[in-house]
């Protein structure tokens, strides 16, 4: 499995390159500039000093105590990604892109964003390094994510609404994408998730990849080892941050996905359960998509699972069954928050809620369960206190 994917792109079978001629060429170049700036020595020791000295890490791995001691489970421990500057996991794999575009003399980064904290991070990485920075975010997730959006404005970033569709982070992609297209030479797409044609996939795993690197050490220094993990997932990068280093491991690897308001088609964004594969933002993967073929309307409390599409390379461990893929619904994710920050003083993102949603449905374990908190909740305050959206 650490060997995927293949060298054209695929995880088993989901996967590849599945866009328009005028866009090939750019995705061709941009592997093979991946493939030679990835190896380079220079490149590695920068991308540590910016993860260090910028992102903040390494993050904490948090014995949950109090969490423990309700559940009565074994020793349970957060991976502390909120943590990180800007609050998030996604600051990984901006640092890592941005880096990567700047060596490449791209002088402008265009982003998508869901939850925003994908747009608040590539927008504080293009002011650390000097680029401008274009980020599209659907204009329903623009209302309920006010905080973020004034976050990016003040590091500078072009905040773009996109009012077409179903206004959120889908749609945000295809304008980011047609942005790239059209400005291929100054510009770099810097994507947010596991999602899109290869190398894309491939590029933000890599990125991702020191979230489970670094649990697996710290796990180590204590003389433990994992034998659950869990982790959002909705394009699924932090998810596949940490689960990929695992793989070789025997812990229990476990995906939430948004359960939504209800099970009906429209009512949740749960692809990896109810979906099934085809072709979106340039990758066969898992869909959600109703009798007609068409994409299916999403529906979840945490903007940054709000997605049809789930990363191929989760596809590929949900068929292989290495990975299993639960989900949480809305008020699960919300009665989680609520625990979470009475019982141990840390305000949690609605994403990783789903995670810490499913700590009920374990059994006893001999060893650690850790669930990676991937993101704070500042930015969703207004919509657990009920404000309009």
């Amino acid at each position: 499995m650490h060997s995927m994917p293949d060298s054209k792109g695929y995880f088993g079978k989901y996967g590849g390159r599945f866009v328009p001629e005028t866009l090939m060429e750019a995705l061709l170049d941009l592997e093979r500039d991946y493939i030679r700036v990835w190896k380079s020595d220079e490149f590695q020791t920068a991308l540590q000093s910016e993860l260090r000295e910028f992102a903040g890490r390494p993050t904490p791995l948090y014995f949950a105590q109090r969490l423990t001691e309700k559940f009565q489970i074994g020793r349970i421990y957060l991976k502390r990604e909120d943590l990180c500057h800007t609050g998030a996991h996604k600051i990984n794999n901006c640092v890592g892109q941005a880096l990567f575009a700047s060596q490449l003399g791209k002088t402008r980064i265009v982003a998508e964003t869901g939850a925003g904290q994908h747009g608040v991070a590539t927008a504080a990485v293009c002011a650390r390094l000097g680029l401008e920075c274009v980020v599209y975010m659907g204009a329903k997730d623009i209302q309920r994510q006010q905080l973020n959006v004034r976050r990016m404005k003040f590091f500078g970033a072009d905040v773009r609404p996109v009012i077409s569709g179903s206004r959120t982070l889908k749609d945000a992609i295809n304008e980011a994408l047609r942005d790239w297209i059209t400005n291929v030479d100054s510009t770099h797409y810097l994507i947010g998730s596991v999602v899109g044609p290869h190398p894309y996939p491939m590029m933000v795993r890599n990125f991702q990849k020191i979230i489970g690197e670094e649990t697996r050490k710290q796990l180590k220094e204590s003389n433990q080892e994992a034998s659950v993990i869990l982790a959002c997932v909705g394009g699924g990068s932090n998810a596949a941050g940490m689960f990929y280093p695992f793989l070789d491991s025997t812990a229990k690897l476990i995906g939430i996905e948004a359960g939504g308001a209800a099970e009906k088609p429209g009512q949740n964004s749960a692809t990896l359960k109810y979906g099934k594969p085809g072709t979106l933002h340039g990758a066969y993967t898992y869909l959600l998509q109703n009798t007609g073929g068409q994409i299916e309307e999403t529906e979840s409390v945490a903007p940054g699972l709000d997605y049809a599409a789930v990363g191929p390379e989760h596809s590929f461990w949900k068929d292989s069954e290495r990975v299993e893929y639960w989900t949480a619904s809305d008020t699960e994710a919300r009665n989680a928050f609520q625990l979470l920050t009475e019982r141990e003083g840390i305000l949690p993102a609605l994403e990783s809620c789903h995670a810490v949603a499913c700590l009920n449905r374990i059994s006893s374990q001999p060893g650690a369960i850790v669930v990676n908190l991937s993101g704070r909740g500042d930015k969703d305050l207004g919509i657990l206190e009920g404000d309009p959206v």
